[in-house]
């Protein structure tokens, strides 16, 4: 385990609403190891939501800086080059799945690993492995309408670590699931972690909340360890 795998250093974001400054984030400093499953917890716009597009670079913050596993500042980066990272470092478990309706599951599992310009047969081996791995073997060539809401969501996280990122985030990634299949997820998240990847997921459930291994807290534009 890295204990200082993820690094937030004075980060600030502030919006401005009707000549008043809002800050979701303010001088956020947060240092988080590698082989964790963390959740993220908060009021409705507290910024869990802002928090999770910052980690994953799909926003850039007044100030501050952050790094993964290095001591490069990965908001310094260009759109294009935070593209590029992100494709390798950094992957997202949305809520409603993303799965592209009219790919099978192995494709849809293996088009990130492609997106890299990799083997094609890899990608598709690589694809089939981790389908097994989540009890996929026998709906890898269904696509995602002949799929259940559990099983989609078993393919998102299969699409998710296909290219064995350090770090995966998701905003409620078992919002629109069922009990059953939302604790089938948690048990997976609980699973894939390892010495190289930091999860976080943010999320209202305690339930969940209870699986991980740490809880942060936003509020007031800080963050605490509960």
């Amino acid at each position: 385990m890295i204990e200082d795998f993820l690094k937030f250093q004075n980060v600030n974001k502030v919006f401005d609403d009707k000549k008043e400054k809002i800050f979701v984030l303010n001088n956020l400093d947060l240092v988080l190891p590698s082989n964790k499953l963390i959740s993220l917890t908060g009021p409705s716009g507290s910024g869990k939501s802002t928090l999770i597009h910052l980690l994953s670079l799909l926003d850039t913050p007044n100030s501050g800086s952050y790094s993964l596993s290095s001591s490069k500042n990965l908001f310094e980066m260009n759109d294009n080059e935070k593209s590029n990272y992100r494709k390798k470092n950094i992957s997202t478990i949305f809520q409603n799945f993303n799965l592209i309706s009219d790919l099978t599951a192995v494709e849809n599992v293996m088009l990130p690993n492609l997106y890299l310009k990799n083997n094609k047969e890899e990608s598709v081996k690589l694809a089939q492995s981790l389908l097994i791995k989540l009890g996929l073997e026998n709906r890898s060539n269904h696509t995602p309408k002949e799929l259940s809401g559990g099983e989609q969501q078993r393919v998102a996280v299969a699409r998710t670590l296909i290219n064995q990122p350090k770090l995966i985030l998701a905003d409620e990634p078992t919002g629109s699931l069922d009990a059953k299949n939302t604790e089938a997820i948690i048990d997976m998240l609980v699973n894939i972690k390892n010495s190289n990847t930091l999860i976080i997921f943010a999320t209202h459930n305690k339930s969940l909340v209870n699986k991980s291994d740490l809880e942060l807290t936003i509020s007031n534009g800080t963050v605490n360890f509960n």
